[in-house]
Parts: C-alpha cells; structure tokens; sequence
C-alpha cells in the first residue's frame, strides 16, 4: 500500500477538508547502467574540480548563477535554504475557473487526494461532486518539498485529483522560437467541410486503456531475447507519408475509407453516464437539442438520449 507524500487539507471559503497526497503515477522506461564495451566494467561519475582534476567532496560544493561575461555569483546552500518557501500544510483554492478553458500545456504531474480519515469523507465528497456537477477546477498554490507550485484541483470519477502546472512564464513564445510562425491560409469552403466530415468519422471515444508503451514492450523482449540467447528480430521500417497531390482527392478517399471501416464494424452504444457536462453539452448542441444552456447535467444526458433515440428510429425509418 503506498503511503501519502504529503498531508494536510484544502480549503475553499470557509470549508476545511483534510486530505493526503498520493502519487499517481510511475514512470515504466527502463533503466541501463553503462559498461566499457567487452568488459563487465562499469562506468562511473565523479565531481572533478576541472582546474586540479581532483575530486571534490559535496560537502565542498556550492551553487554558482552566471551573470554574464564569464562571472559568477557565488550561492551557499543554506543562503537558498533562508529564502526557501515552508512547507505548505493547506492547499488553499483561490478561484474555480472552467475546465475547459485551461490549456493542457500547462499541465505536469497529476497527484491523487483522498480524506485524511473516514470522518473528513462528507466534505470531501461534496467538494468531488459540486466541481463534477458544475464542470469547475480549483485554482490553488502549495509548497511541497521545498518548492512552490501553481496546482489546479478537479473531481475525478472516484477521487478528486490535483496537477502541478507550469506557469505562464514557463511557456515559451512560439514566435519567438521558430523560425517562422505558419502562414494560415483561408481554407476552401468544400475542403474544409471534407476535412471535418474526415475528423468527425475518425472521432471515437477516449479508451486510454486501449494505449500500451510499445517502445518499452520492445526494449523487454530484447532484454529477454539476448538473455535466452534467441535470434534478434528487427521491427518493420515505419511507414512513409504519402505525397499529396490533390488535397480535395486524399480527403475524399480517407472519408470514404474510414466509411466502410464503420459499417464493417458497428459502433457499440455509448455509456452517457461516464460523460462530463461539458462532454453532454457538445453531443447536445450536435444533436441540436434546444434549451441545453438551463440544463442541468442530469437533464442534458436524458436530453442526449432522447434525441438519439429520435435520430435512431429515424434512421431505421428511411
């Protein structure tokens, strides 16, 4: 059973709900050590002062931050160790915004927070399904491990989840990093209609279980092939992209490919009930059901199913 890497509790508003912090996830790349090659010798690393080429003791080492022109800085470890931000004991929201409207890059590393104990569970529940029910996340800081982080706070299924977050001085300026940004042409009005109708008919839902780090799978076998002495198959070369000639043509037929791929394989009924608001209110709009705005999440997924419904027996009608 793992064991929490940090405690303590959120608040919002008035409300105190002590949590534990535990990680939830793990890196799976293997790892190699390094051996001069035909011998069984390691490879090691030393801290070498570059001027005596002796080796320096860390005790010995300090931190120096260049300031231009080759000069230093020089930083003590407990002169960082004075600035260094305490240990948070809360994690405190300071606004809900939409899920929705966060950018994906500025996420990191995604945590799990459960009740410190049984009793703090009604208030932890109330918070997972109040930020579930309205589609919202809580902005939050905290510091942990001597470091601060900007966090945000989102219900999961079961659990409510926290990710540490790059911030916006972390992100770099594309404009700034390319060499140039991408001239955007105006698409024509029939390749961009051909282009969604493409996007629409490879659309699917999201079954992360369905993803497997084939890489690492591949590095195992030939650890094991090698160990067992076996033959060392090579994977097949990639495949080359094709060459575009007439845009409009390649989008034709990747429509129409992904059509009979459908029909071969007919689409399994979708589970509503595992779908966020956000989630019901597009398959509402699409699906043109009117009112969707004042809907309640509830009341957009009988909504939803409604219309499907509609849509189906008409189908089978025609």
């Amino acid at each position: 059973m793992a064991r929490p890497i940090w405690n303590g509790a959120i608040n919002f508003g008035l409300v105190t709900v002590p949590v534990e912090l535990y990680g939830a996830t793990e890196d799976h790349t293997i790892s190699f050590r390094q051996f001069e090659r035909g011998t069984s010798d390691r490879i090691r690393y030393k801290r070498v002062n570059e001027r005596t080429g002796k080796e320096v003791a860390y005790s010995d080492i300090v931190k120096g931050a260049e300031i231009g022109g080759g000069d230093y800085v020089i930083i003590e470890p407990d002169e960082l160790d004075a600035i260094a931000p305490g240990r948070s004991r809360t994690i405190d929201i300071s606004a809900f915004v939409d899920i929705d409207s966060i950018d994906p890059i500025h996420y990191q590393k995604t945590y799990w927070l459960a009740p410190a104990k049984e009793e703090y569970g009604r208030a932890y529940s109330l918070l997972l399904q109040a930020m579930r029910k309205s589609n919202k996340a809580g902005v939050a800081t905290f510091v942990m491990r001597g470091k601060e982080y900007l966090t945000v706070v989102r219900a999961g299924e079961d659990l409510l989840i926290l990710t540490t977050m790059l911030f916006a001085e972390d992100l770099r300026d594309p404009a700034k990093e390319l060499k140039s940004m991408p001239e955007i042409t105006p698409a024509r009005g029939k390749e961009l209609d051909m282009a969604i109708s493409l996007i629409d008919s490879m659309s699917e839902e999201w079954k992360p279980e369905e993803f497997h780090d084939t890489y690492t799978q591949r590095v195992e076998q030939l650890i094991e092939d090698k160990k067992e002495g076996r033959e060392i198959v090579s994977e097949e070369a990639p495949s080359e992209p094709t060459k575009v000639v007439d845009l409009f043509d390649a989008l034709s037929k990747s429509v129409e490919s992904r059509k009979k791929r459908r029909e071969e394989s007919p689409e399994p009924a979708e589970d509503l009930s595992s779908l966020t608001k956000a989630e019901l209110d597009k398959l509402a709009r699409d699906l043109d059901v009117k009112g969707r705005s004042k809907m309640t999440r509830d009341e957009l997924e009988e909504a939803v199913k409604s219309a499907k419904g509609t849509g189906a027996k008409k189908r089978r009608a025609s």
